[in-house]
């Protein structure tokens, strides 16, 4: 039905080898589980070969074959010279799939730009999070170490915290001793990539699930 709206196009049949549809061919729309309807509404936005595509949450409610099997045809997408406007809540597909990003935070945007920028703008491109146990009748946060080496930022909650670090073999040794001055009980400590995720939480205050666990 979709392709007959165009008068070129993809053929019906590739897509649905595509989006591994094939044995969901002769059933009904309403038959369908909600991964294979999110596959079959992506499959049907590009039957006509657009231009311009946008697609909103693409890839809610997929599991993560099903999602890894979109990214890759929104990517196949781009490289052959066409554009792809997406809104999604999962910021590792922005950074996976977009040459530009805009954060939205409550119907502005705070921030702009490539994901290499956005998370150049953090000031390290690693981040060191850890989880203590503070003394009885310690305060909420009993950890201070926005004056350690190579630090570039500091995100304190209760029992956690995060840094924004650029060389993370150079914090990390003070990181420790620190702790074990102040006479935190260390649980975990984990180190990594700064994502886009962590640009949200820096500018926004809070995580994307935060909001979302807010709304429900």
């Amino acid at each position: 039905l979709f392709r007959s709206f165009y008068r070129e196009g993809v053929e019906p049949e590739e897509l649905l080898a595509s989006f591994s549809l094939e044995e969901k061919t002769n059933a009904r729309v309403g038959k369908l589980s909600g991964g294979q309807k999110q596959r079959l509404a992506v499959a049907c936005s590009l039957v006509g070969n657009p231009d311009l595509l946008f697609l909103d949450e693409p890839t809610t409610g997929l599991d993560p074959q099903s999602r890894r099997q979109i990214w890759d045809l929104v990517e196949t997408f781009r490289a052959c010279g066409h554009t792809v406007l997406l809104t999604t809540h999962f910021m590792d597909e922005a950074e996976r799939l977009c040459d530009r990003v805009a954060i939205v935070d409550h119907g502005k945007v705070i921030a702009l730009g490539t994901p290499r920028e956005l998370i150049a703008s953090l000031g390290g491109e690693h981040v060191v999070e850890l989880e203590f146990d503070a003394p009885p009748g310690a305060p909420p946060h009993p950890v201070h170490l926005e004056d350690l080496p190579s630090v570039s930022s500091v995100s304190l909650e209760p029992g956690r915290a995060r840094l924004s670090v650029r060389e993370p073999h150079v914090v990390l040794p003070a990181l420790l001793r620190r702790i074990d001055e102040l006479g935190v009980q260390l649980t975990s400590l984990t180190t990594r990539h700064a994502s886009l995720e962590d640009v949200f939480v820096k500018l926004a205050g809070r995580h994307l699930s935060e909001e979302e666990a807010t709304a429900a």
